[in-house]
């Protein structure tokens, strides 16, 4: 019986040693990382605001790694199937997310949702704070916010507003607005914020709440109409346009925010070198100055940070989905 003991005991120790030998340390894998081609999943169509911003950040990223970075653009279902997506994949920083502010809403608005945004993820790093916009079309008869809200209590219900989608940031941070100026609009909701901007443009709709990167180009084209930014402080990018909290609406404020997450698990080691590399990017003066232009705040953080923000961000629009009444349709 010892010999069979010895041999067991010797089988189980070269057992453990091939195991160790196959499967690295994660702090080789970190120095190794990345040797393949790196996925961003956006989960949202191509053109908006996160897939405006991730591909700045990606094109950095693979000139720093030499190795590329791409973009993975998985709209559909209020960013649901690119968080399914990007949860789902091995955590091996092979693939990673770039949230939005609608990472913390979805929770609140579907019953039935696939993950947790604070257990099934990685918090990485934030990138940056966007405002929303009040916009409207150059045929809307008011030159700021206080002759807005006049003009909707005029006419309750009778302006239509687009949004990015049921459930978005910006149909949350309209619904928002109504709550507390007491007024009504028409929710006209769509497939992103390209084609929300489009329509209001085109004068089919006449307001939208749309995130600063997607609006700045057409307010300084002065194609539509600035009345207001959600943010607590004046944006860089349009100075002149005041917050909707001194114009109008005190105490008004929907930030968005975007950041990098990962699949659950992802290793300690990989989200150090992820995190370093990424902030060393945004807090570039060329990136942070490129990021101000587009109407988006450089902002970074450590993990533990976007960890505290995501689950403060998933407890205040729980409380605004429940009192606006906003539902998915």
């Amino acid at each position: 019986m010892k010999p069979l003991k010895t041999l067991a005991t010797l089988a189980g120790t070269l057992v453990g040693a091939i195991t160790l030998t196959l499967a690295p340390p994660a702090s080789a894998q970190a120095q190794d990382y990345p040797n393949k081609v790196v996925r961003i999943v956006v989960p949202f169509p191509a053109g908006g605001t996160t897939d405006i911003l991730t591909r700045a950040i990606a094109q950095k990223l693979t000139e720093e790694w030499k190795q590329q970075v791409i973009v993975d653009n998985r709209p559909g279902g209020g960013a649901n199937i690119g968080a399914e997506n990007a949860m789902k994949s091995p955590a091996d920083g092979y693939t990673l997310l770039m949230a939005s502010t609608v990472h913390s809403i979805n929770p609140s608005l579907y019953p039935k949702l696939n993950y947790d945004p604070i257990k099934d993820f990685t918090p990485i790093t934030l990138v940056a704070e966007t405002p929303q916009v009040l916009v409207v079309h150059s045929s809307v008869q008011a030159a700021d916010l206080k002759e807005f809200i006049a003009l909707l209590k005029s006419k309750p219900g009778q302006l239509s507003y687009s949004s990015a989608g049921n459930g978005s940031q910006p149909h949350l941070a309209a619904e928002l607005f109504k709550s507390m100026t007491g007024t009504n609009m028409l929710h006209v909701p769509y497939k992103g914020g390209p084609p929300a901007m489009s329509d209001l443009i085109a004068g089919h709709v006449n307001v939208s709440f749309a995130t600063g990167p997607s609006a700045v180009p057409a307010i300084k084209s002065g194609k539509i109409k600035a009345l207001g930014v959600s943010t607590t402080k004046r944006v860089p990018a349009l100075r002149d346009v005041p917050t909707l909290a001194e114009a109008g609406v005190p105490g008004y404020e929907a930030s968005g925010f975007f950041g990098l997450v990962g699949p659950p698990g992802l290793p300690a080691a990989l989200v150090a070198k992820i995190n370093a590399a990424v902030v060393r990017i945004v807090k570039d003066p060329a990136m942070s100055k490129y990021l101000s232009e587009q109407g988006a705040e450089p902002m970074t953080s450590t993990p533990e940070e976007y960890a505290a923000l995501i689950r403060d961000e998933v407890s205040k629009w729980a409380k605004v989905v429940k009192e606006s009444g906003a539902k998915i349709d």
